[in-house]
């Protein structure tokens, strides 16, 4: 709901603040007054188009400013615009403006940030329907009119049902297209997997093979050298070349000296005891030293051998790690994403089944839904072509075009492939034929003026608890209607305003009686310049502008207009028991 408005600089306006209510609220005044330039500041703030000629002469820049309180059928929807760009403070409060400078460039502010206009007419079409000269209107957007006759059809958990469905289609499409079109990366995945693993396994790793090989390389790279180390240490130890005693001749000789030695002196004995066991280890190394003697070979075929081995292992961990325990690991890596990439048919089968099988879970649903919608149109054609009556549209028809349109992806129904919406199987616009003889047409399609807003007002008189817009302004809705027809409008308009706020302006004085606010809108000359003000009436001031609207400010055309106000009270009272 609009709560105030402040329009500066603009056209005839020099500083206009409004506060407005609930409610149904008037503006009247003389033609030329500034009635429709008020209309045109809040398209301005809507995202309308611009045109810095309607900057006020001697000014730099016009301003338009409008706080709104966020009604909880909108909010969510205001919300997610909001939080998309980052724009949401207040929760239950927007504020917007428009600054329209002379030079031609304009500046919109959301909540005290700038913002582009895509952004400030996304919000408009959620806070506000101008009926007259407008593109704010709800009732033009194709979109919204299934959400209008299912909010009137009170369709919504159906609805619901339907959306919970479609959700796990898309999810399930989703995830199968993403299959289809990884399918042959996923082959070639698995072909590259199944060269690893064939590649590794062939190799027969062990952990620990690589520092015995590196060793065994070592003994056949330098065998002629070890084998003359070793017979050097053998002739050290057990010389047998000439007459020269080895090792253990020497450490034979020491120990029967230390025999001899212990047997004059005992304690000599574990002396002697050491010496033998020197005997006994020089003895064991003699052997050990002389079996890796006979070991040592040379061979050239058995080095290539191990050369070959050490360059695969370095070769497979270059590959797929820095040691063999990291290769071995890369090959059981390997086995289950094999696995699971393999499970990936199985999946995309499962998946089709399940997308079959939503399918016709849709088509069921969708069916109930598209049952129930035409049964609800017709009774909102009637309802509607009732209220053109009492507007003395006589012969207005209005009708509904419920369509299915063909898709080769969409729900199987009697043989044909029905398309899918988030909605249903549906495609709903609004039809009218605004005069005898005419045939229905689109909504979004007729003309504007005075017998479009008694139009429009019809339709929202029969939808206003469907219609979620807040703010409905009907600029001059009394074109080519007389004082009778006046009184109905007014009752109609008054009777929205139950369910929303309702600014109308009007030449009608009995319209204007039915209204909870009215402000009379003048134009006046002050120091030479032309400005426009808007002053709130109460009920004296009330019955004189009425009774100017009847024709003049005189006795019977005040009693006139008082009578219209106790007349609309009485009709407004009688509506409320």
């Amino acid at each position: 709901m609009l709560q105030e408005l402040r329009v500066r600089d603009f056209a005839i306006i020099e500083d206009l603040h409004l506060v407005l209510g609930g409610g149904f609220t008037v503006f009247t005044g003389e033609t030329g007054a500034g009635k429709s330039i008020i209309i045109d500041a809040m398209e301005m703030l809507l995202g309308g188009r611009a045109d810095s000629t309607a900057v006020r002469a001697g000014a730099d820049a016009a301003l338009i400013e409008g706080i709104f309180a966020l009604d909880e059928a909108i909010r969510p929807e205001v919300h997610r615009l909001l939080q998309a760009e980052d724009l949401l403070e207040d929760p239950a409060t927007l504020i917007l403006s428009r600054e329209i400078r002379r030079e031609g460039r304009n500046i919109c502010r959301i909540n005290g940030r700038v913002a582009t206009l895509g952004m400030l007419s996304s919000l408009g079409e959620w806070l506000v329907d101008v009926h007259g000269q407008s593109e704010h209107l709800s009732l033009r957007r194709v979109s919204e009119h299934i959400n209008m006759l299912d909010r009137f059809a009170h369709l919504e958990e159906a609805r619901a049902r339907f959306q919970a469905l479609f959700r796990d289609l898309r999810h399930i499409r989703e995830e199968l297209a993403a299959l289809r079109q990884q399918e042959q990366e996923l082959a070639q995945r698995a072909d590259y997997l199944r060269y690893q693993i064939q590649e590794i396994e062939a190799a027969r790793l062990q952990p620990d093979e690589e520092q015995g090989l590196l060793e065994e390389r070592n003994r056949l790279a330098n065998a002629e050298r070890l084998a003359r180390l070793a017979v050097q240490a053998l002739d050290a130890l057990d010389s047998s070349q000439d007459q020269t005693p080895g090792a253990r001749d020497m450490l034979g000789q020491a120990a029967a000296s230390l025999d001899k030695l212990a047997q004059l002196d005992s304690s000599m004995e574990a002396l002697h005891a050491e010496a033998q066991a020197l005997i006994e280890g020089a003895g064991d190394l003699t052997r050990r030293l002389r079996l890796y003697q006979e070991a040592l070979e040379f061979n050239p075929s058995r080095l290539d051998e191990v050369e070959e081995r050490l360059a695969l292992l370095s070769d497979l961990k270059r590959k797929y790690g820095g040691t063999l325990e990291q290769v071995i690991a890369r090959e059981e890596q390997a086995r289950h994403e094999l696995e699971n990439l393999t499970t990936a048919e199985e999946r995309m089968a499962s998946l089709a089944a399940e997308e079959a099988s939503l399918l016709e879970r849709l088509a069921q649903a969708g069916q109930e839904l598209s049952e129930a919608r035409h049964e609800a149109g017709a009774r909102l054609s009637s309802a509607i072509e009732a209220q053109l009556e009492d507007l003395r549209m006589q012969g207005a028809r209005f009708g509904l075009d419920i369509r299915w349109e063909d898709d080769p992806q969409g729900a199987p129904i009697d043989g044909r492939r029905v398309a899918l919406t988030p909605f249903g199987l549906d495609r709903v616009e609004f039809l009218v034929a605004p005069n005898p003889g005419e045939g229905l047409k689109p909504l979004a399609k007729i003309a504007s003026g005075g017998e479009t807003s008694r139009l429009m007002l019809g339709l929202k008189s029969v939808l206003a608890q469907a219609d979620r817009t807040p703010t409905l302004i009907f600029d001059e809705i009394d074109q080519g209607i007389g004082g009778r027809v006046g009184a109905i409008v007014g009752q109609k308009l008054w009777t929205l305003a139950r369910a929303h706020q309702v600014l109308c302006i009007t030449h009608l004085p009995q319209l204007a009686a039915f209204a909870d606010v009215h402000f009379r809108v003048e134009k006046v000359v002050r120091e030479g310049r032309t400005i426009t003000q808007v002053q709130p009436l109460e009920e004296e001031g009330r019955i004189a502008e009425m009774a100017v609207m009847l024709g003049g400010e005189n006795a019977p055309n005040r009693e006139s207009a008082a009578e219209l106000l106790r007349a609309a009270e009485q009709t407004k009272a009688a509506a409320t028991t």
